[in-house]
């Protein structure tokens, strides 16, 4: 059986895709390879040996930066901008299931914030709350200015799960007797729960990683970016690398918990059918 001849085109856009993978990936493979330096290791190429010296220096007490505290804050705050953007996601889907008078000039106002500057999104949130007389913090102002970046993003996926939303389930379930409440947790909560656990974490990962939001809005104490940050500019050893390699590692086990959740979710379902 002779096998098809590939076409030119395809050799060209083999080489682009290798290069796009390279060009994306390699800064992260030469952070995490340079992070197992050993002791007198640098910053830059060719390695002088391998150990995991500098994550033990990681979690030690630094000279510069607070890793700890930075890093727990981020944590925290992850998961409140996490939780509120599921919920809120989640009852505004439902409320524009429905046609109502303002229905378009909310959702405009609702993800005009992705179209402003993120800088200016932030220095905007940490002026309103002096002026409120309320002193910005992580879990105040800065909880804020990283909604402004999740909801409409939550807003736009719960939109679009609706839209594509079977109504005849409910239907059904309604004509079986189920209330409006069994219906929504017995029919509509379990079908687009996949699409809910996607909103959370695309809140979650948002808010971990974002930068320019925090910047005007955190006050007095850090989040893991803005650390990062601050610690290039002081820090000269692999222990930045180390930090680099540790929170990639824990942004990939939010991914693979998340997609581990959807799958046993999946399998219920087909149990189910």
């Amino acid at each position: 059986m002779s096998r098809e001849r590939r076409s030119a085109g395809f050799y060209v856009l083999a080489v682009f895709f290798t290069l796009f993978v390279i060009f994306l990936y390699g800064p992260i493979s030469t952070i995490l390879i340079l992070s197992f330096q050993g002791p007198e290791g640098g910053l830059t190429f060719p390695m002088r040996g391998f150990s995991f010296h500098w994550f033990t220096r990681l979690f030690q007490q630094q000279a510069v930066g607070d890793f700890g505290g930075s890093f727990s804050r981020s944590l925290f705050l992850g998961l409140m901008v996490m939780i509120t953007t599921v919920v809120v996601s989640l009852l505004a889907g439902l409320a524009f299931r429905r046609r109502f008078k303002g229905s378009a000039l909310l959702f405009y106002l609702a993800i005009a914030s992705l179209i402003v500057p993120s800088i200016l999104v932030g220095l905007g949130v940490g002026i309103t709350f002096q002026v409120l007389g309320i002193r910005p913090n992580w879990f105040t102002s800065g909880f804020g200015a990283h909604l402004t970046w999740t909801l409409p993003f939550g807003l736009l996926i719960m939109f679009a799960v609706f839209n594509r939303f079977n109504r005849s389930y409910e239907e059904a379930a309604r004509d079986l007797g189920a209330s409006p409440w069994q219906t929504f947790r017995n029919v509509v909560l379990p079908l687009i729960l996949p699409s809910l656990i996607g909103v959370g974490l695309f809140g979650f990962t948002l808010s971990y990683d974002e930068f320019a939001r925090s910047r005007m809005t955190m006050g007095s104490f850090n989040t893991l970016p803005l650390e990062i940050t601050g610690m290039t500019t002081n820090v000269t050893t692999p222990v930045l690398y180390a930090l680099g390699t540790v929170t990639t590692v824990f942004s990939l086990l939010v991914i693979g918990g998340a997609l581990a959740a959807i799958l046993l979710l999946r399998r219920r379902s087909a149990r189910r059918a």
